[in-house]
């Protein structure tokens, strides 16, 4: 059904790398979650109300904002699509994440509002659930319906890699758990004349808060930045290092400005000897490699290495001795030295992983101490890189 409904309403619906091609896949979505939620409200709705069902009118109320979020989708995606501007020069897709925690806001609203109804009732305050066939079969559809929502926005959100997506996905599986909850309620009232509703209506609530904590959660996370997927970093080392000339990669760094929107700059080292036109030459073609296979705009800077020199080659074997005490997950780069007559500058960068509990001003102080330790003329420079 999902790829049907791609072929038959997107434009080159298989170039997902596309910003148009995206926004066609939103719109798309958007509508079918907007006609799917606002049918499932009206249903449970009015049979909520002729049954007297709290539950069931909440969960009404729930595929109202759902449809409510599913336009919030198609304005982000509207807006994401935006080419970049004078303003803005890494484009618009961030909008995704916003419209996620907005998203996010609605489904915690409801899902409190609906906490706070479900303890009224069960202290008394609120009428006796009236189950009927009619509220069975219209909670029956609703979790089939939802739980196709859920397929149809979980493959699209894949596709195109789209927070949206993927928080609207979220929501409708914990539409699906909630609505069997309170199905489950109103088969056992109807066989038992045990009154459940209420408290099915409090299992529903907190379904609701905690897939709304979770859109929020991923939202700002993807905001504040996070930590670079580990198979796009393994990539993007496999392309850098296919080229010929380059000795070590460092300081990778990638920015994710939203969907389609990556950045990624890095220090490769190369042979000093080598003719800097083309260690530069190199540089080029790993850039546009990077263009071509991955779709990321990558700036390199080149970093030329001493090869073959035997004391360069020892007192970096020792440097790196020297962190590997201090801890083993520590690694240097960009090592050189500058000989002097009274003194030796020993100049490198130290890669200390976030986890060392250790200030940047105590490493520095140790190598330092450990370095002159080989020799008394020796002083280092040491960059540290957290990482």
């Amino acid at each position: 059904m999902t790829n049907i409904i791609c072929r038959l309403f997107i434009k080159d619906f298989e170039n997902t790398s596309s910003p148009k091609v995206r926004a066609r896949y939103g719109t798309v979505v958007s509508i079918v979650g907007i006609l799917v939620n606002l049918l499932l409200f009206a249903g449970k709705f009015i049979i909520g109300t002729l049954t007297a069902s709290l539950s069931i009118t909440a969960d009404a109320v729930n595929n109202l904002s759902d449809a409510g979020s599913s336009i919030i989708s198609f304005i982000s995606f509207k807006i994401s699509s935006k080419p970049a501007d004078r303003e803005h020069p890494f484009g618009h897709a961030r909008i995704e994440y916003i419209a996620s925690m907005i998203v996010s806001f609605l489904v915690i609203f409801i899902g409190l509002s609906l906490f706070s109804e479900s303890v009224k009732k069960v202290f008394g305050e609120g009428g006796k659930t009236d189950p009927s066939i009619a509220a069975i079969v219209v909670l029956a559809i609703s979790i089939l319906g939802k739980l196709w929502l859920f397929l149809f926005n979980r493959s699209i959100g894949k596709k195109i890699n789209s927070s949206v997506m993927k928080a609207a996905a979220a929501d409708s599986i914990s539409d699906v758990l909630s609505s069997s909850a309170v199905l489950a309620a109103t088969l056992i009232y109807r066989f038992t004349s045990i009154e459940l509703d209420a408290y099915m209506g409090i299992i529903v609530a907190l379904f609701i808060v905690n897939s709304g904590i979770k859109i929020f959660k991923e939202a700002l996370d993807s905001i504040l930045g996070t930590a670079p997927d580990a198979l796009l970093v393994e990539k993007i080392k496999e392309i850098i290092f296919s080229h010929p000339g380059i000795l070590g990669i460092h300081d990778l760094i990638i920015h994710n400005y939203g969907p389609g929107r990556c950045f990624v700059s890095s220090h490769v080292e190369v042979d000093g000897a080598e003719d800097i036109y083309i260690s530069h030459d190199t540089i080029d073609n790993i850039e546009k490699d990077l263009a071509l296979k991955l779709d990321v705009q990558a700036v390199i800077h080149l970093d030329p290495i001493a090869i073959g020199d035997p004391l360069t080659e020892k007192l970096r074997h020792d440097v790196q001795n020297i962190t590997s005490q201090i801890d083993e997950r520590i690694t240097i780069h960009d090592f050189r030295i500058v000989p002097g007559n009274t003194h030796t500058n020993i100049i490198f960068d130290a890669a200390i992983p976030f986890e060392l509990n250790k200030s940047n001003e105590e490493i520095s102080s140790l190598l330092e101490q450990k370095i002159r330790e080989l020799d008394q003329s020796f002083f280092a420079v040491i960059t540290i890189d957290r990482q």
